[in-house]
C-alpha cells in the first residue's frame, strides 16, 4: 500500500515521512506530500480499478473525517498538488533536505511530467461508494457511556481536539482545574473527555509521543490538585516510536517526580516523555489494538 513512484524507494519514503512527523506538521500536510509519492494512495486505487465498483468502509484516523486524508485517500479524489506537497517541505525546512528522488518527481510534476493525482470530476469515482465506520467521535462517545455507567457526569469536550501537544495538554488541565475547583460548574463526580490528535514539534533529544507530552504538560498545570486523574492515550496502543498507548496523570504527579530528582519541565523540553513517565512508572501500555481512530484523553475530577 505505501508502493512508492518513479525513482523514489521505500527508504527515501520512510525517511522523509519521519521527518514531517517531528516537524509539527498536521496530518493532512503530511498526506498532501506523501499522496504525491505514492502509486495507490490519492485516489490511484479507483483510478486503477475503473470501471470496477468500489465499497469504501472507512475507519477514520483523521480528525475531521475527510476522505481524503484517511488513510492518503486511494479510492476518493485528491485536492492537493505536487506545488502544495512542495511548498508544505519548504514550510517545515525540509524541502532542501529532502531525498533527491523526491524533490526530482515533485518537480517533475508540476512541470506535467509525472500525472497528478486523479481529481474530482473524474470518471474514476462515479462509483465510488464510502462509508464512515468508526471515528473519533464514536470511540467518545463509547468513553462516554461507560464513565456514566460508573456514576460520573459525563461530558464530551470535543471530538476534533488539535494543536500542539504541550499547549493543549496545559488547556485541558486547565479545563480539570476549573470543575474541580467551582462549585457551580459542572455536576462532580464528572469525566470529562477530549478526542483528536495532537502534534508534536520535536525539538529535544528524547523519546516520547503526542500523548505522553500532552500528559506531561499537563502534570505541570495539575500540581497540588486533589481528586483530578487524567489519562491521555492513543486508540491504536502506539504513542509515538514507544511501546506505550500513552501516560496516565494527577496532582501529584509533579511532586512524586521531583522527589526522585526528576525535573519535569527538563524533560517537556527535551521531548522526552517517555523516559519521565517510564521512571514514575505512569505509562498506559495495552500493547497495538489494531484499529486508530485517533487519541482520547479523559479526566475524571471525584
Amino acid at each position: 500500500m505505501p508502493l512508492p513512484i518513479d525513482d523514489v524507494s521505500l527508504k527515501d519514503k520512510m525517511e522523509l515521512t519521519e521527518r514531517l512527523l517531528k516537524s509539527g506538521a498536521s496530518i493532512g500536510e503530511i498526506n498532501a506530500v506523501r499522496k504525491h509519492l505514492s502509486a495507490f494512495k490519492g485516489g490511484w486505487l479507483a483510478k486503477k480499478a475503473h470501471p470496477a465498483t468500489i465499497l469504501n468502509l472507512v475507519l477514520s484516523d483523521v480528525v475531521g473525517d475527510s476522505l481524503e486524508s484517511i488513510a492518503s485517500g486511494p479510492a476518493v479524489p485528491d485536492s492537493t498538488t505536487f506545488a502544495d506537497a512542495r511548498r508544505i517541505l519548504q514550510r517545515y525546512g525540509l524541502w532542501d533536505n529532502a531525498p533527491v528522488s523526491v524533490r526530482n518527481l515533485i518537480l517533475s510534476g508540476e512541470k506535467g511530467v509525472v500525472p497528478e493525482t486523479p481529481k474530482e470530476g473524474d470518471t474514476a469515482f462515479e462509483k465510488v461508494y464510502s462509508v464512515i465506520l468508526g471515528n473519533s467521535r464514536s470511540a467518545g462517545l463509547a468513553a462516554i457511556e461507560y464513565l456514566r455507567s460508573e456514576g460520573l457526569q459525563p461530558l464530551l469536550l470535543t471530538s476534533t481536539l488539535e494543536g500542539e501537544a504541550s499547549k493543549v495538554g496545559t488547556v485541558l488541565a486547565s479545563i480539570a482545574r476549573e470543575v474541580a475547583e467551582s462549585s457551580s460548574t459542572f455536576l462532580k463526580p464528572a469525566g470529562l473527555v477530549a478526542c483528536g490528535e495532537t502534534v508534536v514539534t520535536v525539538r529535544g533529544k528524547g523519546v516520547g509521543g503526542r500523548n505522553q507530552e500532552l500528559a506531561l504538560s499537563a502534570a505541570l498545570k495539575l500540581k497540588g490538585l486533589e481528586g483530578t486523574v487524567i489519562a491521555c492515550l492513543s486508540t491504536d496502543g502506539i504513542d509515538g516510536p514507544t511501546n506505550a498507548a500513552g501516560a496516565i496523570i494527577d496532582g501529584k504527579t509533579v511532586e512524586r517526580a521531583m522527589r526522585l530528582g526528576l525535573n519535569p519541565e527538563e524533560y517537556l523540553s527535551e521531548n522526552d516523555s517517555n523516559g519521565f513517565f517510564s521512571r514514575l512508572r505512569d505509562l498506559i501500555v495495552t500493547g497495538p489494538t489494531g484499529t486508530n481512530v485517533n487519541d482520547i484523553s479523559v479526566i475524571v475530577i471525584l
